[in-house]
């Protein structure tokens, strides 16, 4: 298969490259440097977009977008929120023009979104089904680039937007920060810990998007995390019993709203999020309990 990925210098871009350069498959990285080879890895110049990129991206079986700013970068100032939406918006907007462009559109477009779409919530429990909407910082946001990504289908190309949930990797994403406290003795509930998490392994994750890019009756949005939720108390507890460490030392919510600002919305409230559509389409998660995903990981 020939794949373009957009962001693809990230913690899940690396893992995904490294997952299909294995499979032998053609992988080309949008960048924003001039172009060049790294290994067999082609890195394209786009924004602006050389006529010579356009002709490589030409007839690809999928073209992935996780390129934009992190929601974890900086605090949530309002300089730097406006920086996180722009730079989604903007840079979808490229993909999409680039899309428009291409004689022979790609067959698949599959753009990075956040179940931050979901109001927050101890009792609810939403799939891809559920239309109501979180009408905070995230959920606007996140609802904005996905009202951005459906309209590839307007090129006549099928557009997926994956929901991710708390991506657990052993290098990247939350996890290292969240054991962090624990390899020093030091480690508790973060806030209350009646919060929901939905929590996925990276591994899983690279599998969900690949098994997307096969099964072409796929469409729309695709929640990807884990088929268990769990609290965030029981988390930290499965993290400390994982690394033989005691979970005992909690940290205040008040201190973290202190320490992150508005952003600590991220780790002190959640949403009970299912990936019904993969599950319904035969998809089967290599981790889908906690306590062997973070065996796995440590």
């Amino acid at each position: 298969m020939k794949i373009i990925i957009a962001g693809g210098s990230g913690f899940l871009g690396q893992r995904l490259t490294a997952f299909f350069t294995a499979q032998k498959h053609e992988v080309l990285i949008l960048s924003r440097k001039p172009s060049h080879l790294e290994g067999s890895i082609k890195h394209l110049q786009w924004s602006p977009t050389p006529q010579q990129t356009l002709d490589c991206l030409e007839d690809a079986d999928a073209f992935i977008n996780l390129a934009g700013t992190s929601l974890n970068e900086g605090r949530w100032t309002d300089s730097q929120k406006e920086k996180i939406v722009q730079s989604r918006v903007k840079t979808t907007k490229e993909v999409l023009n680039i899309i428009d462009q291409l004689h022979t559109k790609p067959k698949v477009y599959i753009n990075a979104s956040a179940v931050g779409i979901y109001p927050i919530s101890e009792r609810a429990v939403y799939d891809e089904s559920s239309t109501i909407f979180a009408n905070d910082f995230l959920g606007d946001t996140v609802q904005k680039w996905e009202h951005l990504a459906k309209k590839a289908e307007e090129f006549g190309v099928r557009s997926v937007q994956t929901r991710f949930g708390v991506i657990l990797g052993e290098d990247g994403g939350a996890l290292p920060m969240m054991a962090l406290p624990y390899k020093f003795y030091a480690g508790g509930n973060l806030g209350s810990g009646i919060q929901w998490v939905s929590w996925v392994h990276i591994d899983d994750v690279v599998k969900a998007i690949d098994f997307v890019i096969h099964d072409s009756t796929i469409k729309g949005p695709v929640n990807v995390t884990s088929p268990n939720p769990i609290r965030m108390k029981q988390l930290g507890q499965t993290i400390g019993q994982v690394l033989h460490k005691p979970h005992w030392f909690p940290t205040p919510s008040p201190l973290l709203k202190v320490a992150l600002g508005e952003k600590s919305i991220m780790v002190l409230e959640g949403q009970r999020v299912l990936p019904t559509k993969l599950i319904e389409h035969g998809f089967e998660f290599n981790y889908p309990k906690i306590k062997d995903a973070l065996v796995n990981l440590f």
